[in-house]
């Protein structure tokens, strides 16, 4: 095995899960294809500029983005996480974040075909004009142990609060029988940016708790109407230490440098390379 390639472990976990193709001429192997993309996903080369010991570099990157649309990657990372459910191995103080990662001018470009990015063009490819150029924001929500539960990709400039929900809605850890996915946490932890009326009564409508300061503003509010403000809410400064495991895992991702920065043109690819990422966070982890 060499360097940046999948171990004998991670390969058995997503092997399963790889299509096969009944008919046709014989193709390279798997294995070795799926090396190649995360030898390149890790340092942050072209595709083109990938060892010829992955095989055409163009039978990797057809292969990638058949399995991106596909949702291959996905169903890899639910999987492993129902095993883990399973075993009682999640944590379910889920914590919510976000991070910002700058597009590299190769990604910049889908931009120019469509007309301009602004806020009426829908086919905006997770890509979003602020002053530090094109940026995009990588929300992701993950168990008390620091591992992806859920991933969702926006423009750079999109605020948190905006994400919130969609984010939640994510989180389907298929049961190992018969029954729905779980997509409730018991509690969700989360810093100021998530602080509001309205996302603390989603919650608590679905009955999940909650562990979010208050912002100062917030609380002068509250202040100022006197009585008729509402109590404060329940706060758990001793729970949200624990809070610096969502920033781990950013690191970890970030580590993948075709993560840290975006390369890929479409919003599918990038979110793509994300996930494959988390399920080998979550492969290296059991």
């Amino acid at each position: 095995m060499h360097r940046h390639e999948l171990s004998d472990q991670e390969w058995e976990l997503l092997a399963p899960l790889i299509p096969q193709a009944a008919t046709g001429r014989p193709r390279v192997s798997d294995r070795q294809i799926i090396n190649g993309m995360v030898y390149r996903i890790r340092t942050g080369i072209s595709w083109r500029d990938l060892p010829e010991r992955f095989g055409p570099w163009k039978t990797v990157y057809t292969r990638f983005r058949r399995y991106a649309l596909g949702g291959v990657f996905t169903r890899a990372l639910q999987r492993i996480q129902a095993a883990a459910d399973a075993a009682g191995d999640i944590d379910w103080l889920v914590q919510i974040d976000s991070t910002i990662v700058r597009a590299h001018q190769h990604a910049a470009a889908t931009g120019r075909k469509g007309g301009c990015i602004s806020r009426t063009n829908r086919n905006d490819h997770a890509l979003g004009r602020s002053r530090g150029g094109l940026t995009t924001k990588v929300h992701l929500a993950c168990d008390g142990k620091g591992r992806p539960l859920a991933i969702l990709v926006t423009p750079g400039q999109r605020h948190d609060s905006i994400c919130t929900r969609p984010l939640l809605e994510r989180i389907r850890v298929p049961r190992p029988g018969p029954g729905r996915p779980r997509c409730r946490p018991d509690q969700v932890m989360a810093d100021k940016a998530y602080s509001s009326r309205g996302f603390r009564a989603y919650l608590r409508k679905r009955g999940i708790g909650h562990v979010i300061p208050e912002k100062n503003d917030q609380q002068r509010h509250r202040h100022n109407r006197g009585r008729h403000g509402g109590r404060p809410p329940g706060f758990d400064r001793e729970a949200y230490r624990r809070r610096n495991m969502i920033e781990r895992c950013f690191n970890r991702l970030k580590g993948f440098r075709s993560i840290a920065t975006r390369y890929e043109k479409t919003a599918i690819s990038y979110e793509a390379a994300v996930t494959l990422v988390s399920f080998l966070l979550w492969a290296r982890s059991v």
